[in-house]
């Protein structure tokens, strides 16, 4: 027997209560006072990515195939002749290593970070090595955007995953090609910033708004006294600071820990139409309409029998197919939203006709386009 129906509503069941639990707890709060802190960062004042080249080595038969990946070869002279190693060119067109594999290793940079401090990295591979683990990152210079050596890596590899293999059978638990070396990086250079000048800060807001954007500026002026801060535009508040570093530091400080009430967001809805995940914003609404949802089921059911010829006949005897095909439709629920219709109003009411995810996101994108959806609908 074969079965076409529409997805399980198991899934759909646990993800709108899910939806609804949400709806409660957002329904019940008003917007919380934050730190600025929380809202901002300062402009200049940032992480810088830092990449480089290496190689791991200590694999056990797991690293690259020469005859497939021959850079790692390659890159394993350049740093035996490095070391003082010469190898003799028969020796060295016919070297084959398997415990060695080629890497990506890429760094965070953090701010304001001195020659001496560590910093963790991770270790990716870039040939057809089938596992990191229990591999030994050597020396690789950590490069930033202009080229400069900023880091200096080497280290232990630490591979979250594992993977076993037998006669043809395999079992793996995450990846095993990528790992990290915990404070793997020693800083070798600083990245020049402005922050000691002279001269105004600038706030830049994590997500634009002209209120919370006027509310930051208030809030230190009404700290600090008038004319202190000033909102530029949605996204940046100028800050008159003192000149002095150390004054400046501890005026940065206290600046922060100040605590303003964000805007209330804008009502939006996020489709991720890849998983089916929908998440309704705190302040969506509906205007007026109504809703019908039914699912289509198609059954197809084929049995198999023997036709037996009469024996005095000259016929054969045949195998005949019998199928039946079934096609139902649910009664589909029509729902009446009035003017106004709150989001915890809306996941009750699609929970009650059981929409599956995709169901979901074809409502809501039918109600935005029936202009009942008081909301903005952002599809990634």
């Amino acid at each position: 027997m074969q079965t076409l129906s529409a997805p399980s509503r198991s899934r759909s069941g646990l993800l709108n209560r899910l939806l609804f639990a949400l709806t409660l707890l957002a329904a019940g709060t008003t917007a919380q006072a934050m730190a600025i802190r929380d809202l901002t960062s300062v402009q200049g004042v940032r992480v810088n990515q830092l990449v480089g080249y290496g190689l791991v080595v200590g694999l056990s038969g797991t690293g690259d195939q020469a005859t497939q990946v021959p850079f790692t070869t390659q890159s394993l002279l350049n740093m035996f002749q490095r070391l003082g190693i010469n190898l003799p060119p028969s020796v060295a067109s016919n070297l084959q290593p398997k415990d060695v594999a080629a890497v990506i290793v890429t760094a965070q940079l953090p701010p304001f970070s001195q020659p001496g401090q560590t910093i963790n990295v991770t270790v990716s591979a870039v040939g057809n090595a089938s596992s990191l683990a229990g591999g030994t990152l050597l020396m690789t210079p950590l490069k930033g955007a202009d080229s400069q050596t900023y880091a200096v890596a080497q280290g232990n590899v630490v591979v979250s995953g594992f993977g076993a293999s037998s006669g043809g059978n395999t079992t793996q638990v995450n990846f095993l090609t990528a790992g990290t070396v915990a404070n793997g990086a020693t800083v070798e250079r600083a990245v020049a910033n402005h922050f000691d000048q002279p001269g105004p800060l600038t706030l830049a807001l994590n997500t634009p708004s002209f209120g919370t954007a006027s509310r930051i500026a208030d809030r230190i002026n009404q700290q600090y006294g008038a004319n202190t801060a000033v909102a530029l535009n949605a996204g940046m508040v100028q800050v008159s600071a003192p000149a002095n570093p150390g004054a400046r530091t501890g005026f940065l400080g206290s600046l922060e820990a100040l605590d303003v009430s964000p805007e209330t967001p804008p009502a939006k809805v996020v489709i991720d139409a890849r998983s089916g995940t929908v998440v309704l914003g705190q302040n969506v609404t509906l205007g007026s309409c109504a809703v019908a949802h039914g699912n289509l089921s198609v059954t197809i059911n084929t049995q198999y029998e023997v036709s037996q010829p009469n024996p005095l006949g000259a016929g054969q005897t045949a195998v005949v197919p019998t199928t039946n095909v079934k096609a139902k439709v649910d009664k589909a629920n029509l729902l009446m939203f009035n003017p106004g219709v709150t989001l915890e109003a809306v996941v009750r009411a699609l929970n009650a006709v059981g929409a599956t995810p995709n169901d979901l996101i074809a409502i809501l994108q039918a109600m935005k386009a029936a202009g009942a959806l008081h909301a903005q609908l952002d599809v990634i």
